[in-house]
């Protein structure tokens, strides 16, 4: 049998669940970022969920419970031109060769005093590469206006500091001078599966399930 020339990644899983204390009726949109070696072969690269509220049973948690799907094709793991941090003070690797698949973009919006329909955190996280299911929780923070005069008068007229393009969450370049402040956590779960690593000589180990058709 010939030898495979690809290698397939499948991810599923949900964005289950949200933090956001002060802040109720939010939604999430997602969006995949992932380097030239990547193609999507399956399955959506981006949607956005319903507005969930806080509940009596859960007064603290915005539960969405909602599903991504998504399968990739690549013939290098190390294609990936992003890097693997989204928090404030997250810096880019000092060299750029390391095992970074696609990462998934989270950007979570809800409405301000005046009912406009602001940013209340972005954040990024990788898409686990060994098998099995996983849990990440996803630190989110906002940018911030740089004096005290930009952050009235975006209160007042409801255009909160925000980024053009979420994507730019997932990339390092220009982090460094972004002004940004840590707000809420988000969770989502992972269930993966790959296809061909061992046949192309990646070993990145046995997850829970084991779930790779090698």
């Amino acid at each position: 049998m010939a030898a495979p020339s690809v290698f397939l990644l499948a991810v599923s899983g949900e964005i289950e669940s949200g933090e956001f204390p002060g802040f109720d009726d939010l939604y999430c949109k997602f969006s995949f970022v992932y380097g030239p070696d990547w193609v999507p072969t399956a399955g959506l690269e981006e949607g956005i969920s319903q507005i969930t509220s806080k509940s009596s049973v859960s007064p603290t948690t915005l539960v969405w419970n909602f599903p991504i799907d998504i399968t990739f094709k690549s013939t290098n793991p190390f294609g990936c031109e992003c890097w693997g941090g989204s928090g404030p003070g997250a810096k880019a690797p000092p060299h750029p060769r390391f095992l970074a698949g696609p990462q998934i973009v989270l950007s979570v919006y809800g409405p301000d005093f005046f009912g406009h329909d602001v940013v209340r955190g972005y954040g990024a996280v990788h898409v686990p590469f060994v098998p099995g299911r996983h849990k990440r929780t996803i630190a989110m923070f906002v940018p911030e206006s740089s004096s005290r005069l930009q952050q009235l008068t975006s209160w007042f007229t409801g255009r909160r500091p925000e980024f053009t393009d979420p994507k730019v969450v997932a990339q390092g370049e220009g982090r460094e001078v972004t002004r940004v402040r840590s707000q809420g956590f988000v969770t989502v779960s992972f269930n993966i599966i790959t296809k061909d690593l061992h046949r192309l000589g990646y070993d990145v180990g046995q997850g829970s399930g084991g779930l790779h058709g090698c």
